[in-house]
């Protein structure tokens, strides 16, 4: 059994196959579990979750406001990864634009820097993935 992260977001889709395919065929996302008759998958990539749910276009709690694409505006996920560039080359073979191309940055956190190789990548809703592989401090 696997341990559920103290934080997961759950993402409406508006298509959940279609968010499959990406996720778990192309960025290698694992599915732990899934509610068919829900349409709700449960995923896993490393230490990251997320959940997914296709949007059932009803009245629902869950819902704070009407869905326009792009899903997710004023939000992105950081998902660390072990290796960037064979995750940004994969995306582009599958026929995927990057939001942004990889690139090496520096963040200061006190008096170090932590260094991440990254890019962005919009789901197949428009949701701002955000993949970061770890070079270490200095």
């Amino acid at each position: 059994m696997f341990k559920m992260n103290a934080l997961v977001p759950e993402l409406i889709v508006s298509d959940l196959a279609q968010s499959l395919r990406f996720y778990c065929g192309v960025l290698g996302f694992k599915v732990e579990y899934d509610r068919a008759e829900d349409k709700f998958a449960f995923l896993s990539f490393g230490n990251s979750q997320i959940m997914l749910e296709q949007d059932w276009h009803t009245e629902s709690p869950w819902r704070v406001g009407p869905l326009e694409p792009p899903f997710g505006r004023g939000m992105n996920l950081s998902i660390e990864c072990p290796d960037a560039l064979a995750l940004a080359s994969a995306l582009e073979q599958a026929g995927y634009t990057l939001r942004q191309a990889v690139e090496e940055r520096w963040y200061r956190s006190n008096d170090q820097h932590r260094g991440q190789r990254n890019f962005l990548v919009l789901d197949p809703d428009g949701y701002l993935l955000r993949f970061a592989e770890d070079l270490g401090w200095r």
